[in-house]
């Protein structure tokens, strides 16, 4: 036998204005006993239960996969038009065939416009043209035509005793290609190399001059450089040579990583070649030579510092936003890093991935999409009380922005309640107590 008494004010006032008033009591009647058993306890509360669960008095931290599921069937609610997809071995291998172009496959599917030796002329450039003449000199106010010895008498061979050397002013290699050489007219240079540019003036001097000598070098390299810029300490840019850098090279010689205390995963090499661009952390080039190609003339790589960071919400063990500090990530690493669900209050069959996905992709997975988005939304969900799942959550990559939530149990609100009525029935009983 269980007695207990209760003391109430003459009206109780719940969650939203509801207010109940037939719980009045006279001030100076005395204290009510009664029997009550452990089943008439639990038909009292039960019927609390119901009404407060009707009114949805109780806070919560997210939505149910019921309630998830109830707003993506309805188009009055769902107005963005997300989807949701459950996560398979199919889905993985879409996504991966959709991976990001890799610095390796412009390596190999585009050819170089121009020569990959970097040592041929181009628009733009400023050469430095050298002649050396003997006799009466076209380019030098000294004439040695005067100055000449018998070095070889039997052979009747006259060697000059003077040479002499006249730098021309710098030529520009205009729009088309082309120089123009004083008593030598205008020559096609682009494409060729130094030395060719040169045997071609000595060839047009030789009917002017005496035994023209002629060496040309680029003073101002445009045409074999690639710009190099964005979160650098030199953004400048970058002569090519015919050692032929690659990726990692130009980056080094534009001053490396403006934020050197931050990781290299931090930092995204975008490459720019041809009209196509491919995007990677500079962490996966420095650790796949593969990636680390050769730069061609004309390309342009911008490094930006993007911190990839990803979001859990909902019943997790902490909820935060958390930097990748890796080059990848699996989904069964990022749930493990804020403590994974809570056991008192997740529902494990419903974790969930929300995501703006490429457009190609969602085609593919049958949804609709507009013609002119590039993204869409969706929703990939993961069962965890299914133990496949969790070698699929290793395969499963993450991606920079993602957001992981993890559905609240429907039985979330039951023990939400039955601590508040214990708190108002008697703030010492426990819900152990209550349930004996």
């Amino acid at each position: 036998m269980f007695y207990t008494t209760l003391s109430l004010p003459s009206q109780l006032t719940f969650n939203r204005g509801v207010t109940l008033s037939n719980f009045y009591c006279p001030p100076d009647s005395a204290p009510i006993q009664r029997r009550a058993g452990g089943k008439q306890r639990l038909v009292v509360i039960g019927g609390m239960l119901l009404f407060l669960t009707g009114c949805n008095s109780l806070p919560d931290s997210g939505p149910t996969e019921a309630q998830i599921n109830h707003t993506q069937r309805d188009p009055k609610k769902n107005t963005v038009g997300y989807g949701i997809i459950q996560i398979s071995l199919d889905l993985i291998t879409l996504l991966d065939s959709e991976a990001p172009t890799q610095f390796s496959s412009l390596d190999t599917d585009n050819a170089p416009r121009i020569s990959s030796k970097n040592d041929t002329v181009g628009p733009g450039d400023v050469l430095q043209v050298s002649i050396y003449e003997i006799g009466s000199a076209l380019f030098s106010s000294t004439s040695g035509s005067a100055a000449l010895s018998n070095a070889n008498l039997s052979g009747g061979t006259t060697i000059p005793s003077v040479s002499t050397a006249s730098n021309l002013p710098p030529l520009n290699v205009d729009g088309a290609g082309n120089i123009r050489v004083p008593f030598v007219g205008q020559i096609h240079v682009a494409g060729l190399t130094t030395t060719q540019v040169a045997q071609t003036i000595q060839a047009r001097l030789r009917q002017k001059s005496q035994s023209p000598q002629v060496v040309v070098r680029i003073v101002s390299d445009i045409a074999n450089s690639v710009m190099v810029y964005g979160s650098v300490r030199r953004p400048s840019r970058i002569p090519l040579t015919p050692n032929r850098e690659r990726i990692l090279d130009v980056i080094a010689l534009a001053g490396g990583e403006d934020h050197t205390s931050q990781s290299d995963e931090d930092y995204m090499v975008r490459l720019t070649r041809n009209d196509r661009i491919a995007e990677m952390p500079l962490k996966v080039i420095e650790n796949n030579p593969e990636q680390n190609i050769l730069i061609q003339p004309e390309d342009r790589v911008q490094v930006t510092f993007q911190p990839r960071t990803f979001t859990v919400l909902g019943a997790s063990g902490h909820v935060t936003q958390t930097q990748f500090t890796t080059p990848t990530l699996t989904m069964a690493e990022a749930v493990a890093r804020v403590g994974g669900p809570i056991d008192s209050r997740a529902d494990p069959n419903a974790v969930y991935l929300f995501r703006f996905e490429n457009a190609d992709v969602l085609r593919r997975l049958g949804m609709p999409v507009d013609n002119n988005a590039t993204t869409g939304p969706v929703v990939y969900q993961l069962d965890m009380m299914n133990p496949n799942s969790y070698f699929l959550a290793q395969k499963f990559m993450m991606r920079n922005d993602d957001i992981i939530y993890i559905a609240n149990s429907a039985t979330n609100k039951f023990y939400k309640f039955m601590n508040l009525i214990t708190t108002i029935i008697s703030p010492g009983t426990s819900m152990g107590g209550l349930a004996k």
